[in-house]
C-alpha cells in the first residue's frame, strides 16, 4: 500500500492569495495528498507569497529557515507574487526546491511529480507575465460562515508604487455564469456570506474568454442578488472611479449586498495622487462617499491610504489627514510606503525618512480608531442583523453586523453560522 504524501500551506498577503491557496489545497487533496497544518511535519511545504511590502519578502525567508530547522528533508515550494517577480532570487534561498510563477501555481501537483529534494539551486517554472492570460477561479472558507471568492485577477492600471501588474498580469475575469455556479457550490457547503475579491474588482468583465458581450461588475452584482441560496455578499475593494452610481443605488436597495464598501484612496492630496498615477482626484472620492451616505447613512466605508510616498511633505500629509478627518468614513487601512524594484516611484527624489513615515502611519491609525468608535457609537441601540461565526473562543463568539460592526457575545451553539437580530 502506497503511503500518501502530506502537504502544508502558508499564505502571505491578501484575501486573494488566501482564496487561491485554499483552492490549490483542495486540488492537492483530490490528487491524493494529505493536508497538514503548517506547524506540523509535512513532506511538502508551500508558501504562497505577496509582493506588496518588504515584510512579505523577509517573512518568506524566515519561514524557509524555520521549515529547514524542523523538517530538513521536506520539499519547499514558493509560489505567488514574489515568486513571479523574483524567481531567480528565491531559487537561491537555501532549502527552496521549486519556484512556481503566476502561470504555474495551479499546476503544483504536476510539478511535484518526480521532484527529488537536493541541495542544488531550485527549479524555476515561470514565464513572462505578458503570457499569463488564463483565469483560475478560486475561493477560500475556513469557518463555514464566510467565503472569499476570486472573480477577477490582474490589473491594467500602472500606479507608480505598485508591482501587482508585473506579478499578476493583465486584468481578466471569470464570467457571471461560472461565478453564480461557484456561489451555489459554496451555499451547499453551508456558507452564508461571500466576499467578492479581485485585484481590480470594478474591472470585472475584461479578459473573459469566448464572450462577445462582456459582463460588467454591475451585471455580476445583479445576477448574484437573484440567488436565494446566499444570504449576504460584500464587495471587498473597488476603485472610486469604477464605483458607479448604479452600483451604489443597487446595493442601497439590495437585501443580499451588505451596506459596506471598501474604497482605496491612497492619498488625500491631489499632488500625491498625480505622482502615484491614480485615476481620480480627491473631489471624486468625496462625491462617492457623499453618494453612499445619502442613500445609506448606516453604511460602513473602509479606506486604504499610503503614508510616506516620495515627495509627500508635511503639508501634503496634513491635507490627507484633514481630508480623511472630514470624510464620513468608518475605518482606515494604513500602509507605510516601501520601495519596490521596477516601479516608477523608486526613482523619485524627495524620499521621506522612515521615522517620519512611521509617525504618519501612527497618526492615521489613531484617526482610524476614533472613526470606528464614532461609527459604532452612532448605531448604539439600533437593531442590526449579525452573522455569528462558528468558533468558540474561550466561551465567546464573534460576528459582524450587516454594516461591519464587530460583535462579541457569550457563545451559543444555536447562533453558530446564524443571522441574529441584535441590538448594538
Amino acid at each position: 500500500m502506497q503511503i500518501k504524501q502530506s502537504v502544508a500551506f502558508h499564505t502571505l498577503g491578501c484575501k486573494l492569495n488566501f482564496s487561491e491557496t485554499s483552492t490549490i489545497s483542495r486540488m492537492m487533496e483530490q490528487e491524493g495528498f494529505v493536508k497538514k497544518d503548517f506547524d506540523d511535519i509535512a513532506d511538502v511545504y508551500v508558501i504562497n507569497t505577496c509582493s506588496v511590502t518588504d515584510n512579505a519578502d523577509k517573512e518568506c525567508r524566515y519561514l524557509v529557515r524555520k521549515i529547514q530547522q524542523k523538517a530538513p528533508s521536506s520539499t519547499i515550494v514558493i509560489t505567488g507574487c514574489y515568486a513571479q517577480l523574483k524567481p531567480k532570487e528565491i531559487s537561491e534561498i537555501p532549502g527552496v526546491d521549486l519556484v512556481l510563477g503566476a502561470s504555474e501555481k495551479f499546476n503544483l501537483g504536476q510539478h511535484l511529480t518526480g521532484l527529488v529534494k537536493s541541495n542544488q539551486v531550485a527549479r524555476i517554472h515561470s514565464c513572462e507575465i505578458e503570457e499569463v492570460t488564463g483565469f483560475n477561479a478560486s475561493y477560500s472558507f475556513n469557518d463555514r460562515t464566510r467565503a472569499f471568492m476570486k472573480v477577477q485577477d490582474g490589473c491594467d492600471y500602472n500606479c507608480s508604487f505598485c508591482t501587482i501588474p508585473m506579478a499578476r498580469g493583465k486584468s481578466r475575469s471569470d464570467n457571471v455564469e461560472n461565478v453564480v455556479k461557484n456561489a451555489k457550490e459554496l451555499a451547499g457547503k453551508g456558507i452564508k456570506e461571500i466576499v467578492l475579491t479581485g485585484v481590480n474588482l470594478g474591472d470585472f468583465g475584461k479578459g473573459q474568454d469566448g464572450l462577445e458581450d462582456k459582463d460588467s461588475f454591475f451585471d455580476l452584482v445583479k445576477a448574484l442578488d437573484n440567488l436565494p441560496e446566499i444570504s449576504r455578499y460584500r464587495i471587498s475593494s473597488i476603485e472610486p472611479n469604477l464605483l458607479t452610481d448604479d452600483i451604489i443605488e443597487f446595493v442601497a436597495n439590495s437585501k443580499s449586498f451588505m451596506p459596506h464598501f471598501h474604497i482605496p484612496l491612497q492619498s488625500g492630496s491631489n499632488k500625491i495622487l498625480g505622482l502615484m498615477r491614480r485615476r481620480y482626484k480627491r473631489e471624486l472620492y468625496a462625491q462617492r462617499v457623499e453618494s453612499i451616505k445619502k442613500l445609506m447613512p448606516h453604511c460602513a466605508i473602509g479606506v486604504d491610504v499610503i503614508v510616506g510616498f516620495p515627495g509627500e511633505t508635511d503639508e501634503d500629509f496634513k491635507e490627507t489627514f484633514d481630508f480623511l478627518h472630514s470624510l464620513d468614513v468608518s475605518y482606515l487601512h494604513v500602509f507605510t510606503y516601501s520601495e519596490r524594484d521596477n516601479t516608477l516611484a523608486v526613482e523619485m527624489k524627495e524620499v521621506v525618512p522612515i521615522h517620519i513615515r512611521n509617525e504618519r502611519n501612527k497618526a492615521l491609525r489613531n484617526l482610524s480608531y476614533m472613526k470606528m468608535q464614532y461609527f459604532t457609537e452612532q448605531h448604539r441601540g439600533q437593531n442590526r442583523k449579525v452573522l455569528f461565526e462558528i468558533e468558540n473562543k474561550n466561551g465567546m463568539m464573534e460576528g459582524y453586523s450587516d454594516n461591519y460592526i464587530r460583535i462579541m457575545v457569550p457563545f451559543k451553539q444555536e447562533w453558530s453560522n446564524g443571522i441574529v437580530d441584535w441590538t448594538i
